[in-house]
């Protein structure tokens, strides 16, 4: 029987900022410890990165939390933009992806024109960076992620 060739695909170095560093590792130490997948991926991620300033010259060109990466694909989706976001900032905002995921945890670290694999459901995928723009300081979200109370605390009519 003829063994088949499987071309490996070199894995992009990545930098990750002083200040994500902290908490991505204890976002993906915590994942991991419970066994997910997409947490064991993103501590291995996080395990071969280098650390760097973030006043670093190349910073703005690092995919970081809170920018916006435009990508593609191997199967042929066209480019796609998404917001890489902390895993409580994800709601259900589809162009918002959370860093604990596979996509995310193959986008942190990144810059334009890395190629990096990463599997989904089994299935070996491969993205392109095409352009990251980081998030501005001065954006504020439209909405929050915590919302413990309703936002009309009128309780209505009560009977007399």
């Amino acid at each position: 029987m003829k063994q088949k060739e499987c071309a490996v695909l070199p894995l992009p170095k990545i930098a990750l900022t002083a200040s994500d560093y902290p908490r991505l590792e204890q976002i993906a130490r915590h994942a991991a410890q419970k066994g997910d997948l997409d947490g064991i991926f993103l501590l291995g991620e996080i395990n071969r990165a280098a650390i760097v300033a973030d006043a670093w010259d190349d910073v703005r060109s690092l995919v970081t939390v809170g920018s916006w990466v435009t990508y593609c694909t191997n199967w042929g989706v066209p480019r796609h933009t998404v917001h890489l976001v902390w895993p409580e900032e994800c709601w259900s905002d589809p162009a918002r992806i959370s860093v604990l995921t596979p996509l995310g945890a193959a986008l942190i670290g990144l810059q334009v024109g890395d190629q990096m694999p990463y599997f989904v459901a089994g299935c070996l995928n491969v993205i392109r960076v095409q352009n990251v723009t980081p998030s501005s300081p001065n954006v504020v979200p439209l909405f929050r992620a915590h919302r413990h109370r309703p936002l009309d605390d009128d309780p209505g009519p009560t009977a007399a």
